[in-house]
């Protein structure tokens, strides 16, 4: 998937699961949201057939390079972050300090631990919207 297709469907993911973190499962007030996430999803399988077989977070934790900087914290090598798991990151992130070599690892800890709270968060509201249909 080119770069600024990639960015807006992860700029798009990022602001439905933003909308979503409030709403409880089986409220309808998150229909809106899991429409957009499904299109999303859909979109991500066109482009990325082999979307199943995807990393899970175990895995993306190890292929992920920390290096420890001259600041005296932890860093981490953005290149190393595969896709689409940058660009989601990049977009999790915006606004956040980092020093020019690259994000703060605590950052990416954060990221990754967030994600698996969003993804069961999701997982919720569609059991409820499958239960109430």
């Amino acid at each position: 998937m080119p770069d600024d297709e990639l960015r807006e469907l992860e700029a798009k993911r990022r602001k439905a699961l933003w909308m979503l973190a409030n709403i409880s499962p089986g409220d309808s007030k998150a229909f809106d949201a899991l429409s957009i996430l499904d299109d999303l999803d859909l979109q991500e399988r066109k482009y990325s057939p082999n979307a199943d077989k995807a990393l899970d977070l175990n895995q993306l934790r190890d292929c992920v390079t920390l290096q420890h900087h001259n600041s005296g914290i932890d860093i981490i090598l953005e290149q190393t972050i595969p896709q689409p798991w940058r660009e989601r990151f990049h977009q999790a992130s915006i606004g956040s300090t980092r020093v020019p070599d690259g994000p703060y690892a605590t950052d990416w800890d954060k990221f990754l631990v967030e994600w698996e709270r969003e993804m069961q968060h999701l997982q919720n509201h569609r059991v409820a919207q499958a239960t109430n249909s």
